[in-house]
């Protein structure tokens, strides 16, 4: 027998380099589109793309709906879907920045605002699950509810956060590390290293899969579907409030309106990233390199001299072209 005939080649008929490459197919294929977009750019405006100061402004910017994107992506693989994120972060910045200004403790605050995130996020899960109600309806209405409730108990007026300057709690969210890294960048990295975490090393990420693809297939191998569901809402809402935590500390204000322009830049994320709306498919690393793909379009475009109009054609046209190269990587390493 020779010793070609005991490679992984000869024995499965593909080298090991094509099985790998089928088995992370998605993130081949939104890593060649971040290639490819940050090439064009930085052809068309190299006196900016080729400083730091640009990717200081992603990193301070895109966690405020990247750190959303992670954690929505739990959601869309389960095979539901949440829209009423931007509301709980207003609602949750809303107690956060109440309490503080009642107690001046901002721990309290803090853990106060994560537990009304994980509150709303577990009311999704519950009325979708133990109801019945579909996933998109339920989040549509909740997002009205929150939203409006705002409203009502701010009658529109914001509330200053500079109590929250100069203090380590401001440092630990938002300051810069090393005096350059923004730490709401460093926060992402974190969230997404626990999300891929619970998703490729834990069995809730197997369930989480499972029940996407196929729920009920999913409760004959003893999966907790509706509980598994119920989580990840809640995941959701516990990112919305952090996400809402850190947008509001950059600008050291909490406007009522916050959230509102997050919808489209989070959705976009992940389903660029290679999530799929049917359930079942998707990963932490696709949906992060789609953040900061998403992030650096508007800036992009400008600094290229187009007009900032071009942006949500653009945002159309990268989906629909990323969407056609992960489907042809998928088809040709099959």
């Amino acid at each position: 027998m020779s010793v070609d005939s005991m490679t992984p080649k000869a024995s499965t008929g593909r080298s090991p380099f094509v099985v790998w490459l089928r088995t992370n197919a998605l993130q081949v294929g939104i890593t060649v589109v971040a290639i490819v977009i940050w090439s064009i750019f930085a052809i068309g405006s190299p006196q900016t793309f080729f400083r730091g100061n640009i990717y200081q402004a992603f990193m301070s910017t895109t966690p405020f709906f990247g750190i959303m994107a992670l954690w929505l992506t739990l959601v869309v693989i389960t095979g539901e879907i949440d829209l009423s994120f931007p509301s709980i972060m207003t609602i949750s910045m809303w107690v956060f920045a109440t309490v503080m200004m009642a107690t001046g403790n901002l721990a309290i605050a803090l853990v106060l605002m994560l537990l009304m995130g994980l509150t709303a996020g577990t009311i999704n899960g519950v009325i979708i699950t133990k109801v019945g109600v579909p996933s998109l309806v339920v989040t549509i209405g909740t997002s009205f509810f929150w939203r409006g409730m705002v409203k009502v108990l701010t009658g529109g007026t914001g509330t200053s956060l500079l109590p929250t300057r100069d203090t380590a709690f401001y440092e630990v969210f938002v300051g810069r590390l090393f005096g350059f890294f923004p730490m709401q960048m460093v926060w992402m990295v974190i969230f997404a290293i626990i999300c891929w975490v619970l998703l490729n090393r834990h069995r809730f990420g197997a369930h989480v899969y499972l029940t996407g693809d196929n729920p009920d297939s999913a409760r004959l191998m003893g999966v907790n579907v509706d509980r598994t569901k119920t989580l990840v809402f809640a995941l959701a809402g516990f990112g919305a409030a952090f996400a809402g935590l850190i947008a509001s500390l950059e600008v050291t204000y909490y406007w009522p309106t916050l959230g509102e322009g997050y919808l489209l830049n989070t959705l976009s994320s992940v389903f660029l990233g290679g999530t799929s709306v049917f359930g079942g498919t998707g990963t932490i690393y696709g949906t992060f390199i789609a953040s900061f793909i998403i992030g650096a379009i508007n800036a992009g475009i400008v600094a290229i001299g187009m007009s900032g109009f071009w942006t949500e054609l653009i945002y159309g046209l990268i989906i629909v072209l990323s969407v056609v190269v992960q489907t042809i990587v998928g088809r040709r390493i099959k």
